[in-house]
């Protein structure tokens, strides 16, 4: 990893992103991401870890205005129906849909895995047969992830990392964000299914999440418990 020089400085702009950072409510309308830092911000995801490495999540961008208005009736963190303004459905530069894969792609042995272990991850047989049996001891016996909702639930846990990152890279480029699991679950399932071809055998929808830059000042001042209050040492 590349050394830090100006560790002082570093620390102080990520306290400011941190700091500043909201789950803002209603953005700007007029005003749009780059695409190169939006670009960046979804490489944030990209490259974001995950258990495995197995990356368990897709993300879907909606820019498309009528497509937007498909979720509105049932996704109430989003709709502004609460503020009596457009919502981050309405409002937002960029929308984002997580979806978390099934067990059908992340049961230990499918077809899916054996792909993305051989094309992704470029491993060769023997190393995919050793990675392959790792994986089944973890689900079955450490981690005891056993049924479709366990697996699901263990890939949204996933893309929660991702989404993170882009939050945090958003927050450094200057870019508002806000993480959305206001929406009903089989709705918007059913709505992916029919409006975007998704297959709800193989995807959940995990969380939702805007970006775009704020509308005005947020409406409570952030609170957090002391460090104290959230860290034990031992």
């Amino acid at each position: 990893m590349k050394e830090i020089n100006n560790i002082p400085e570093v620390q102080a702009q990520l306290m400011e992103a941190f700091t500043s950072r909201h789950a803002c409510k209603v953005f700007d309308a007029d005003r749009k991401i780059d695409e190169a830092i939006f670009n960046t911000i979804l490489e944030a995801a990209r490259m974001s870890p995950s258990s495995f490495g197995f990356e368990p999540w897709q993300i879907l961008v909606i820019q498309n205005d009528e497509k937007r208005e498909l979720f509105r009736d049932f996704t109430w963190g989003a709709n502004g129906a609460a503020s009596g303004t457009a919502g981050q459905l309405g409002t937002a530069s960029h929308f984002c849909i997580f979806l978390a894969h099934t067990d059908v792609n992340m049961k230990a042995g499918s077809d899916y895995l054996q792909n993305f272990m051989k094309e992704v991850k470029q491993l060769p047989d023997d190393v995919i047969e050793l990675f392959g049996q790792f994986y089944k001891k973890f689900q079955d016996h450490d981690f005891q992830i056993e049924g479709a909702r366990q697996i699901t639930d263990w890939s949204a846990r996933q893309a929660y990392i991702a989404l993170g990152n882009m939050m945090n890279t958003a927050a450094l480029l200057g870019v508002d964000s806000c993480p959305i699991e206001g929406f009903e679950i089989k709705r918007t399932q059913a709505t992916l299914e029919q409006h975007f071809d998704i297959d709800p055998t193989i995807y959940k929808p995990a969380v939702m999440a805007a970006f775009g830059y704020r509308a005005g000042d947020p409406m409570f001042p952030k609170s957090r418990r002391s460090m104290e209050q959230t860290v034990a040492w031992y």
